[in-house]
C-alpha cells in the first residue's frame, strides 16, 4: 500500500490556508485554519445525483489516512452502481411508493462496504465510453422509466427477468463491477481491500437531532432519500454538536447532510452563513456576521415545516475561524475546484446547528459520556 507521507499532510494544510483568505475577493472575511484533518482531494460529482457517495467515500478515504497512514483514492461510482439496483427492486416492491432518483444517504455507503467491500477508483472509475466526466442524467431517466413499466404492465411477476434489464442497463451507464483486482501489485477482492484499509462498518455511526422522537433512540430519518429506511441516533442538539467538535479535535472527520437552499449558503462565496433577518444578500458576505441563535425547538420547526430539507452531502475535515473569532467548520464539497477555495467552504457554528440534517463518525469520535448513553 502507498504510505502517507508527512510532508503530503503539511501540504494539505498549507495549501488550503494559503487559498482561502478571502471570500470572493473580499477583504472582510478573513479565515485562519484551527485544524485540519488528513483527507483527500477534491473531487467532481459533476452531472449526478451522487453527492452521497461522494462525500462518504472522502470520509472513508479519510478514515484510511488515519487508520493505515494510507493515502488512497476509493472510487465513487461503485456505490451507485451496487445500489441503483437495490433502489429499483424496492421501488417495484413498495408499488412505486418511495423515492427512485440518484439521491441516497451515507449509511448507503456503509451499506455497500459491510455487504461488498470497497474498491479503489483505479479498478472501478464509472467512466463508460471513453468519458472523462460524469453525466447521469440518461441514466437516471432509463432507471425511472424502467421502473415504471415494471409496475405498469406486472412485468414483475410476468416476466422476472426484467431484473437482468435494470443489471444490463447500469452495465452499459456506470460499468461491470469488478470481483477481482490489482491494486499496488496485489490481488484483492472488494471484501479483502476493505480489510486491508482496515474500514471495519461496524464502527461507524449515524447522528441526527429531532425531538419528534425521542432523544436517546434510533429511529428511521423521514427524509425522501432515506428510501433503504436507515436507522438514526437521536442526540440533543447540544450533544450532537459536541459529537462533531470532539470528533474534528481528536483528528476524525465527519460525512455531513445538510439543507443547502439558505440564502447563506454560498459555495461561491467559500462560506456558509445562517443570518438574522432582514439582511441584504448583496451585504451578507461582506460584513460581520449577525446569525440566528439555534434553539432544539427552531430546528424541529424548520424540519416540521420543510425549511429544513435534505439536499446535499459533503465532508467536513477541520475548523476555521474568521477575525472576529466566529468557528466554522471547514467543509470539502464534490462540486470540483470552482471557487477561490478549491472546493473548499466555511461553514458557520450556527448554520451546522440550524441545518444539519445528520452525520456519520466513527463512533471511537463520540465523547465517552454521550457513547455510555448511547450503549456503544
Amino acid at each position: 500500500m502507498k504510505k502517507l507521507s508527512v510532508l503530503f499532510l503539511m501540504g494539505a494544510s498549507v495549501a488550503f490556508a494559503q487559498v482561502d483568505t478571502k471570500t470572493s475577493g473580499k477583504e472582510e472575511f478573513v479565515f485562519s485554519v484551527i485544524q485540519n484533518n488528513a483527507h483527500g482531494h477534491v473531487e467532481d460529482q459533476c452531472q449526478t445525483g451522487t453527492c452521497w457517495s461522494f462525500a462518504t467515500v472522502s470520509f472513508l478515504e479519510a478514515e484510511a489516512m488515519r487508520i493505515k497512514k494510507t493515502e488512497v483514492d476509493l472510487s465513487e461510482m461503485v456505490n451507485p452502481r451496487y445500489m441503483y439496483s437495490k433502489k429499483v427492486d424496492s421501488y417495484v416492491r413498495f408499488q412505486g411508493k418511495q423515492q427512485l432518483g440518484p439521491g441516497g444517504l451515507s449509511h448507503d455507503v456503509i451499506q455497500v462496504m459491510r455487504e461488498y467491500g470497497v474498491v479503489p477508483e483505479s479498478a472501478f472509475s464509472g467512466f463508460v465510453n471513453g468519458a472523462t466526466s460524469y453525466n447521469h442524467n440518461v441514466l437516471d431517466a432509463y432507471m425511472e422509466s424502467m421502473s415504471k413499466l415494471v409496475l405498469d404492465r406486472k412485468l414483475n411477476e410476468s416476466n422476472p427477468e426484467w431484473k437482468a434489464g435494470v443489471e444490463a442497463l447500469l452495465d452499459t451507464y456506470i460499468g461491470k463491477l469488478p470481483t477481482q483486482f490489482e491494486y499496488n501489485g496485489k490481488k484483492y477482492t472488494p471484501e479483502t481491500f476493505r480489510n486491508e484499509l482496515g474500514l471495519n462498518p461496524n464502527d461507524y455511526v449515524m447522528l441526527t437531532s429531532f425531538s419528534h422522537h425521542p432523544f436517546y433512540s434510533s429511529f428511521v430519518l423521514e427524509v425522501p432519500d432515506n428510501w433503504s429506511k436507515g436507522q438514526y441516533y437521536n442526540l440533543p442538539i447540544s450533544e450532537f454538536q459536541n459529537v462533531a467538535d470532539h470528533a474534528l479535535k481528536t483528528g476524525y472527520t465527519i460525512a455531513w447532510d445538510a439543507d443547502v437552499s439558505e440564502a447563506g449558503f454560498s459555495f461561491k462565496n467559500n462560506i456558509a452563513l445562517l443570518p438574522q433577518t432582514p439582511f441584504k444578500k448583496e451585504e451578507l458576505f461582506t460584513q460581520k456576521p449577525n446569525e440566528i441563535n439555534v434553539t432544539q425547538e427552531s430546528r424541529q420547526a424548520d424540519f416540521d415545516s420543510f425549511s429544513t430539507t435534505d439536499d446535499h452531502l459533503m465532508h467536513i475535515v477541520g475548523t476555521s475561524k474568521d477575525q472576529w473569532g466566529n468557528l466554522y467548520y471547514i467543509t470539502k464539497n464534490s462540486w470540483g475546484e470552482k471557487n477561490t477555495a478549491k472546493g473548499y467552504q466555511h461553514v458557520s457554528q450556527a448554520y451546522f446547528k440550524g441545518k444539519t440534517v445528520c452525520m456519520v463518525v466513527h463512533k471511537d469520535a463520540v465523547p465517552s459520556d454521550i457513547r455510555k448513553k448511547m450503549g456503544i
